[in-house]
């Protein structure tokens, strides 16, 4: 499939048994249940991206939220793409796009998320995000393995980016750039 025909949108709640299946299809992505996704579809879809295909079927999926207490920050939670969809820059498109978004509606200016320490993959695409936005990261472990999973899941690591400047006229320009680099 081609990357031009991936269309990115503001998920809705019609998409949350969709993201269900996507997210079963992205080992070893924990799967939450369909009424949590749901809810990341409807009460969260203003931090959340989806991308279809021609045949509008969801190819890749991110959610996202602004903790309460930073809503400066945008905590993105999970990144699920298609297996016919991988090694085409997806998730970096769909990260950029909706790192421009929150920040142009919400003035979100920092982005966390947490990787295991064996998850090169979301380092490599992290860490091209934070470049793009010219966004220096910290880490530290968030949640460990001992303290938090009872030894059964490995560390979760905190990276923290930001801060970032992307005015409203900007994130336009990388909302437009990115299509047409589609």
């Amino acid at each position: 499939m081609s990357f031009a025909t991936v269309t990115l949108r503001r998920p809705t709640d019609g998409d949350g048994y969709s993201l269900h299946q996507l997210v079963a299809r992205c080992q070893p992505l924990d799967t939450n249940s369909v009424y949590c996704n749901l809810l990341q579809c409807s009460d969260f879809a203003d931090t959340a991206i989806a991308a279809e295909d021609v045949q509008g079927r969801l190819v890749g999926f991110i959610s996202g939220y602004r903790p309460p207490s930073r809503p400066d920050t945008l905590f993105v939670w999970q990144v699920a793409v298609d297996g016919s969809m991988r090694g085409q820059g997806l998730a970096l498109r769909m990260l950029l796009a909706l790192t421009a978004r929150v920040a142009r509606e919400h003035g979100v200016r920092f982005m966390e998320t947490t990787i295991s320490p064996d998850n090169a993959a979301s380092q490599a695409l992290f860490r091209r995000a934070f470049a793009r936005l010219d966004a220096t990261c910290s880490t530290r472990t968030l949640f460990s393995r001992a303290a938090h999973f009872a030894g059964q899941h490995e560390d979760e690591v905190l990276y923290r980016a930001g801060p970032f400047a992307i005015p409203a006229r900007d994130a336009s320009h990388l909302e437009e750039e990115l299509k047409e680099h589609a």
